[in-house]
């Protein structure tokens, strides 16, 4: 086996780490949308116990990370896939993260009376999801024109976040009884809200990887 073609091995390798870290926190997403929405504090747990997984798993892709440019001297393509990988893995570890706060607002729910039929909330959380999905593709697969499009969801998902409030606001004021339930769902939505916008980070990183832009805090264009 050649050099470079040992260089590449370590490369899949460590796609493979990130795409197996990224299977782990998008289930963490799932669960903690399935026990909010089926008030579920048994699963809502166990998203929380297997956090150490995750986080696990950024440690080991850290390693093999800076392994890999110890032993060798990459190109400036390389070293772009290095530097995203970099800060994919703390983005999908604060997903994780965030899906544990979820999980610890769900505890705290189920000793609440149900609030009324959500919308927002759902939909908010079904979007977060996917787009963490995509990011993940669109790394793995190096399509800056999806990670674009991920990117242009942001605000979409932004405005559902503010929705989400405002419904949840009217439920407060005709009844006191559903302020401390609908304060704690106010925050499973900006939990959602910020794995969108983690997403919207990695999709950043993919421009960056693949087109050598950095377009962080700037609108994607084209």
């Amino acid at each position: 086996m050649s050099f470079m073609r040992h260089f590449d091995k370590d490369i899949e390798e460590i796609k493979d780490l990130l795409l197996r870290m990224g299977a782990l926190v998008e289930d963490a997403i799932q669960q903690s949308i399935r026990a909010l929405m089926e008030r579920d504090a048994t699963l809502a747990e166990q998203v929380i116990a297997n956090d150490d997984r995750i986080d696990h798993m950024e440690v080991l892709i850290d390693q093999r990370v800076i392994e890999l440019i110890a032993k060798m001297q990459p190109t400036a393509v390389d070293l772009r896939f290095v530097a995203a990988v970099m800060k994919t893995t703390p983005e999908l570890e604060r997903i994780a993260d965030l899906a544990q706060d979820v999980c610890e607002r769900v505890l705290e729910l189920v000793s609440e009376p149900p609030i009324k039929r959500l919308v927002q909330l759902p939909r908010l959380a079904e979007d977060a999801q996917a787009m963490v999905r995509q990011a993940l593709d669109a790394f793995v697969r190096g399509d800056a024109d999806l990670a674009r499009a991920i990117i242009a969801r942001d605000d979409e998902v932004d405005q559902l976040t503010v929705d989400s409030f405002r419904v949840l606001l009217t439920y407060m004021l005709e009844d006191p009884r559903n302020i401390s339930a609908a304060i704690r769902l106010t925050f499973i939505g900006k939990y959602f809200e910020r794995m969108a916008d983690g997403a919207t980070n990695i999709s950043e990183q993919v421009v960056y990887l693949v087109e050598g832009t950095m377009i962080k805090h700037a609108e994607a264009k084209k």
